[in-house]
């Protein structure tokens, strides 16, 4: 059982070494809910009309 744990524990750490040296935006602090979880976009451009609802 702990030499599945432990090639559980090699692996995982294998994998984020990988992901975070090719560059990806990793982000480990969970889930964001709010206004400031999502980024811009686009800054909206003055004057231009609302977009339509459906």
């Amino acid at each position: 059982m702990w030499k599945i744990a432990l090639a559980f524990i090699a692996f995982a750490a294998l994998a984020m070494f990988i992901l975070m040296k090719s560059g990806g935006d990793i982000d480990m602090s969970g889930e964001k809910h709010g206004v400031d979880a999502h980024e811009p976009t686009a800054p909206a451009a003055s004057g231009a009309a609302p977009a339509a609802s459906h």
